[in-house]
């Protein structure tokens, strides 16, 4: 019998008990272009944070119907319940600050993922490009 390595019988273990966490699954991921109109708010303010801009993009693209070229549709984010939960799934998520930086001066592609368990988005994760 080969012995089993003390990391991985913790590791195992930990994964066995009753408290442990599930790994969440990908439960969605879109595309969007990052447009002029997606950095201020509906009464003309400029956004000061990425999850503002995110969740405007997402507004514009479904209550608005303010498309740019390449945006993408999404299923979790139609819900006005769900888009006001972003800040706290970009907190619980990742997005790298240059990525940060370049999806707040606009013109970005982003690809968002969103992550959770049965159907219930818990964080997402973000990419930038230019």
């Amino acid at each position: 019998m080969t012995p089993v390595l003390p990391a991985a019988a913790a590791a195992l273990a930990l994964c066995l008990s009753p408290g442990a966490t599930r790994a969440q699954d990908l439960l969605e991921e879109y595309v969007a272009i990052i447009g002029p109109q997606d950095l201020y708010n509906s009464k003309g303010a400029r956004l000061t944070a990425p999850w503002q801009v995110l969740r405007q993009d997402r507004a514009n693209f479904h209550r608005f119907g303010r498309r740019d070229p390449g945006d993408r549709g999404d299923r979790f984010f139609a819900s006005a319940e769900n888009r006001g939960a972003m800040e706290q799934m970009v907190m619980r998520g990742s997005i790298d600050p240059a990525a940060a930086r370049d999806l707040m001066a606009g013109g970005a592609t982003v690809v968002v993922r969103i992550w959770g368990q049965n159907g219930r988005g818990d964080r997402v994760t973000v990419g930038v490009s230019r």
